[in-house]
């Protein structure tokens, strides 16, 4: 078992490429749930923004023409 993991002399190249891809796999998994989170956010902001302005513009007093 031990000669399984030192690879037969390569076990630093091969575990360290295993690392680097299962970083990646890591990152393309976590990121796209990231970004979507930031999206939903702001979406969340730029509505209650949209809202807040819709009750001011509807409760201030209408500028009549002269």
């Amino acid at each position: 078992m031990a000669e399984f993991f030192h690879m037969g002399g390569y076990a630093f190249f091969v575990w360290s490429s295993y690392a680097i891809v299962f970083i990646a796999f890591v990152y393309a998994f976590v990121s796209p749930l990231l970004h979507h989170q930031r999206v939903l956010t702001e979406l969340r902001k730029s509505t209650q923004t949209e809202r807040k302005t819709k009750v001011v513009a509807t409760q201030s007093p209408a500028a009549t023409p002269d």
